[in-house]
């Protein structure tokens, strides 16, 4: 979007003054840790990236800035009545860092839904200073039981970005990459609450008022977008937590003003758009950020086109990423816009009609990265087909189906995708043989298997998912005509692959199998 420009509430915290403070900060903030490096990638569209590296801290993440700035700042006041602090991982990381490092007592809350990585990180880095506390289901839960304890004992709240001390805190890796021998020329800057953004921007435009600030925002929490749009800030009715470390419902007071007289731009990205950005760290720096840390590329790689030639800084600004969402991630990879559709085809369902239609379509050369069949239909098969490619190969597929006579639809955007359910009657299932098949993940191997078995069998259930390994497993059941031709389909498997198991019978029967099985075996 262009930003709506608004003057209101600058005098609140004036640019210079705030600067000035940064100076300052930066003997603070050194005492607790080091600069982070700024490394630089070429990137494809001929623009290089300044990747400021604030994963290599050692709470992986630029919160500790802030808040021991803040914490230093006022350490008087912290060490008579404590420290309270929320936040949903890396803010109440660094709170705990600097309050060990302090000598303060901080009691942390989180909401319930945080992460057990950063759960287990705050307690680690705070030791017995940090006292946790799980409240709420998200973080303005949270924040309201932090508010309330801090009120109620007199205790120093510690603010996660709305606060001087806390911008300035932040500033400093402003500062490290605008006096490091590669300036960029452009910045872009990942916008939860706006304290991070706020402190780079004022930096960046004290140093050279000619480079631009790029604010970036994920879709479904774009706080500081709808207070642009309403003029103020004002709370967002949901908030999206896929990116949970910018998940903040309201834009802050303070940094609202700023960021609205310091931006050049601010655009918003979505979900499909972040998980590219991680896969492209991971592909060109060999790092692993958490979805909110991939936000300022994911905005470079949306404007990518304007970027051509162009030293551009972007923040990595956290990678505590819980392993387990690590098969999620890897499950949407490629799935950016334009790379990845899914269409719902109609075939007859009789052996050999899904090889028919792969032989039609094989030469538009698209790679199939889902494949989703459930037979509840005597006569007719509706397989749902995930296809990845250049987008331009998307028209030439539907131009084909049409040509051939197939009739389709494209289901890209149904809600149930992502729990690949595929409806099936097993009432309709003959003689079946159910089995999860491993099938080389290379271009052909699918097509090649049902050449083979063409003849003899039909697909009455399929659920296949491309996962980047050199298997790609599928849950398959197959019908058959005749004992015989059971018999011969499974010869051939036994004898040629592809590797497979064979479901037991207490699977079979969870899978609504169990007598149709039990009578075929």
């Amino acid at each position: 979007m262009r930003l709506f420009r608004s003057q209101a509430g600058l005098k609140a915290i004036n640019v210079t003054d705030l600067f000035r403070e940064v100076m300052f900060a930066r003997s603070r903030v050194y005492q607790m840790g080091p600069p982070t490096p700024l490394e630089i990638h070429p990137m494809l569209g001929d623009w290089r990236m300044l990747l400021k590296r604030e994963d290599l801290s050692e709470i992986h993440s630029y919160k500790w800035r802030g808040a021991y700035n803040f914490i230093s700042a006022r350490l008087a006041e912290a060490k008579e009545n404590g420290l309270v602090a929320a936040s949903a991982g890396n803010h109440a990381q660094g709170v705990a860092k600097a309050a060990a490092r302090l000598g303060v007592q901080a009691h942390l809350f989180m909401p319930k839904s945080a992460q057990r990585l950063k759960i287990d990180s705050v307690a680690r880095l705070g030791g017995e200073m940090a006292h946790i506390n799980q409240v709420g289901d998200s973080y303005d839960e949270a924040a309201a039981a932090a508010l309330q304890f801090a009120q109620d004992t007199d205790s120093l709240y510690v603010p996660p970005y709305d606060d001087f001390l806390v911008m300035a805190g932040q500033g400093v890796l402003a500062d490290e990459m605008m006096t490091s021998p590669e300036r960029p020329e452009v910045v872009f800057v990942q916008i939860g609450g706006g304290g991070l953004a706020a402190g780079v921007a004022s930096v960046v435009k004290s140093y050279d008022q000619s480079v631009r600030v790029i604010g970036v925002e994920a879709e479904g929490q774009a706080s500081m977008t709808a207070a642009f749009q309403a003029g103020h800030p004002l709370p967002l009715e949901t908030v999206d937590i896929f990116c949970d470390g910018t998940a903040v419902k309201t834009a802050g007071y303070l940094t609202y003003p700023l960021l609205s007289s310091l931006l050049d731009d601010l655009v918003t990205v979505s979900t499909n758009e972040v998980v590219a950005a991680i896969e492209e760290l991971w592909r060109v720096a060999r790092v692993l950020p958490e979805p909110s840390g991939a936000l300022g590329l994911a905005g470079a790689r949306k404007l990518s086109g304007e970027l051509a030639g162009l030293k551009v800084g972007v923040i990595l600004s956290g990678a505590n990423l819980d392993f387990r969402r690590l098969s999620h991630l890897a499950r949407d990879i490629g799935s950016s816009p334009g790379r990845q559709a899914y269409f719902q085809v109609t075939l007859l369902e009789r052996p050999g009609a899904m090889l028919a239609f792969l032989g039609a379509i094989k030469p538009i050369g698209l790679n199939i990265s889902h494949l989703m069949v459930g037979q509840f239909d005597a006569d007719l098969a509706y397989p749902i087909i995930g296809f990845e490619g250049e987008p331009e190969r998307f028209v030439n597929l539907k131009e084909t189906m049409a040509k051939c006579g197939y009739e389709f639809k494209d289901v890209s955007s149904r809600p149930d995708l992502p729990f690949r359910v595929a409806p099936f009657q097993p009432r309709l299932f003959r003689l079946p043989f159910a089995a999860i098949i491993n099938f080389p993940e290379r271009p052909g191997a699918l097509t090649e298997f049902l050449e083979r078995i063409a003849g003899v069998a039909n697909i009455s259930y399929f659920n296949y998912v491309h996962t980047g390994e050199a298997l790609g497993r599928a849950l398959a059941v197959f019908s058959f005509d005749s004992d015989r031709d059971r018999e011969i389909f499974l010869e051939d498997l036994r004898a040629n692959g592809p590797a497979f198991t064979d479901l037991a019978r207490d699977t079979m029967e969870a899978l609504g199998l169990g007598p149709t099985f039990l009578a075929a075996s």
